[in-house]
């Protein structure tokens, strides 16, 4: 037996795991060898169906607040995309106070119940975390996760600039390390300072042509907007491009000039403004549930269960954009081996 090979995998526990995006950045290709998934949860009966399609390790359906940190297994990296309606410009900014944005509290809780801390955290929010509420939410935040030892490192991303997918997709990333609440002012805080170090990712010099995320078959009739519909006339008379994103915004259309696709949201199944349109050489249509899912890097192999579209679009535009969680995971497994030396 290559222990010496064991002890370099290090072990995931997922919260508010959706269908894994978080999980399969940590488990790519390139990192199979170096994390393991022991565990996940989320409570959305239909992300859940999603996730074990997918992945074979234990998987707990339930709300985070039935969840007992002692009954799971220790992990050497606890991960999540905590929930962000709270934070998100197009919600109440009701933050803390929202019943929802106290979930974050649940997280600490699990921390101080689990057989023992994680050695890190890895956490997904909304761009807006930082400035809601004057700062005082994500200060809150810092202040709740260095009382348990964390070091907190915070990085606004976007997928359209650290990787190669053509998605206008910011959002903020947290990392912490287990090295002690006033580790910063010491030299030890090997960990932290080796990421710290690592940043900023290099930016991607060239995006993959959109046209690389859609499907190579034809597209069924369904998501084709006809003569029929309201908008069908402004769509027709603006939508002159191919290979490029248009959104109807109420009234009118917009235009994407910047060549990529704009974010993908959780309520694109329930039609609105949020829905990516296109134009192909069959009409105008928007993005599929499984092009949403290339626009978020999932493999092919991801397997999309037999449900309504309006759940697969929500899954994916609650999810992660996976190379960019892989470009962190990297750096994680990295500072763990350097502190370890």
């Amino acid at each position: 037996m290559n222990y010496e090979l064991e002890e370099k995998i290090y072990t995931i526990g997922g919260l508010f795991s959706g269908v894994g995006g978080i999980e399969l950045g940590f488990t790519s290709s390139a990192l199979k060898e170096k994390f393991k998934i022991l565990w996940a949860t989320d409570k959305d009966k239909f992300a859940s169906t999603t996730y074990r399609e997918n992945f074979k390790h234990p998987f707990y359906e339930d709300d985070i607040r039935g969840l007992k940190g002692k009954d799971l297994e220790p992990v050497d990296i606890l991960v999540g995309g905590f929930p962000c309606q709270p934070f998100s410009i197009a919600g109440y900014r009701k933050g803390f106070h929202d019943d929802r944005g106290n979930i974050f509290f649940q997280i600490t809780r699990l921390i101080d119940e689990l057989p023992q801390k994680p050695k890190a955290l890895f956490l997904e929010n909304v761009r807006n975390i930082y400035s809601h509420d004057k700062g005082k939410t994500f200060q809150i935040i810092k202040d709740a996760l260095a009382d348990k030892g964390y070091c907190l490192n915070s990085y606004i991303l976007n997928t359209a600039e650290y990787t190669p997918i053509p998605h206008n997709r910011e959002r903020t990333f947290i990392v912490c390390f287990l090295e002690g609440r006033d580790a910063y002012m010491h030299p030890f805080a090997k960990m932290t300072t080796f990421f710290m170090q690592s940043l900023p990712f290099k930016k991607t010099t060239k995006l993959r042509p959109i046209s690389d995320f859609l499907e190579n078959k034809p597209v069924d009739e369904k998501y084709y907007i006809r003569e029929d519909r309201y908008m069908f006339k402004e769509l027709q008379k603006e939508m002159n491009k191919e290979n490029t994103f248009y959104q109807w915004r109420r009234k009118y259309v917009r235009e994407n000039k910047s060549g990529v696709c704009p974010a993908l949201t959780a309520n694109m199944g329930t039609g609105g403004h949020n829905v990516p349109l296109l134009k192909d050489e069959d009409g105008i249509r928007k993005l599929t549930p499984r092009e949403c899912f290339n626009f978020q890097g999932f493999p092919e192999s991801f397997v999309l269960p037999e449900l309504a579209d309006s759940h697969l679009y929500k899954q994916a535009g609650n999810s992660v954009t996976v190379p960019m969680v892989s470009n962190f995971a990297e750096i994680i497994y990295d500072s763990f081996e350097n502190a370890s030396k």
